[in-house]
C-alpha cells in the first residue's frame, strides 16, 4: 500500500433519453423507497447532468420513471436533490429565462414562469422538507417538476415557437 494514494470516485454517466421519446411525456411515479439505491441514482444523475452538460436533470431523462430531481446551479457549489417535489405556492411576479433540455441539446428558448415558488419534497433519507426559491432556482425547479409531470419544456412555448425549436433541433441532429 502506498501512502498518499488517491482513488477517484466511480463516475457513472447514464444514457439520456432523446427527444421526441414518448417517455419524456410520461408522469413519473412517486419515490417510495429511500435507500442506498436511490442515493446511487441521484449520484448517477449528477454525473450524467454534468457530462451533458446541464444544470438540472430528472430520473425520467435517463428512462427511470421516478420523481427524482438533481440541480446544480453554476453560481454556487451546492448540489440539490429532491424526491417527489411539488409546487405548494407560486408568486404572481414572473421572470423569463432561456430554457433547454439535456434530452434536446443545442436548442433553447425563453420561457416565462413565476419568479418565486415554495416546494415540498423529500430528501434522500425520506424526510419531508419545504423550500422557497426565486430566480434561476425557482425556474429550474418548475422546469424539472414539469418534466416529472410529463410536460416537456417546449410545451410551454407557443405553437409557432415550439415548431421553430423542433425544426432547429432536427436540423442540428441531421448535421451532427
Amino acid at each position: 500500500m502506498t501512502h498518499g494514494a488517491t482513488f477517484a470516485a466511480e463516475m457513472t454517466v447514464l444514457p439520456i433519453v432523446p427527444y421526441p421519446d414518448p417517455g419524456l411525456r410520461s408522469v413519473a411515479a412517486p419515490v417510495t423507497t429511500f435507500d442506498a439505491a436511490l442515493a446511487r441514482l441521484a449520484a448517477d444523475l449528477l454525473d450524467t447532468m454534468r457530462a451533458a452538460p446541464g444544470i438540472g436533470i430528472t430520473a425520467p431523462h435517463v428512462g427511470i420513471g421516478l420523481r427524482l430531481v438533481v440541480i446544480a446551479l453554476p453560481a454556487d457549489d451546492q448540489i440539490r436533490t429532491y424526491a417527489n417535489p411539488q409546487v405548494e405556492w407560486a408568486g404572481t411576479e414572473t421572470v423569463r429565462f432561456e430554457e433547454g433540455s439535456v434530452s434536446m441539446p443545442g436548442v433553447s428558448a425563453d420561457i416565462e414562469r413565476p419568479a418565486r415558488v415554495r416546494i415540498r419534497y423529500h430528501d434522500l433519507a425520506g424526510a419531508t422538507r419545504s423550500e422557497e426559491a426565486e430566480g434561476l432556482l425557482a425556474v429550474c425547479l418548475q422546469h424539472e417538476i414539469d418534466q416529472l409531470d410529463g410536460i416537456f419544456w417546449i410545451q410551454r412555448l407557443s405553437r409557432l415557437k415550439r415548431d421553430r425549436v423542433v425544426r432547429r433541433f432536427e436540423k442540428l441532429r441531421r448535421t451532427n
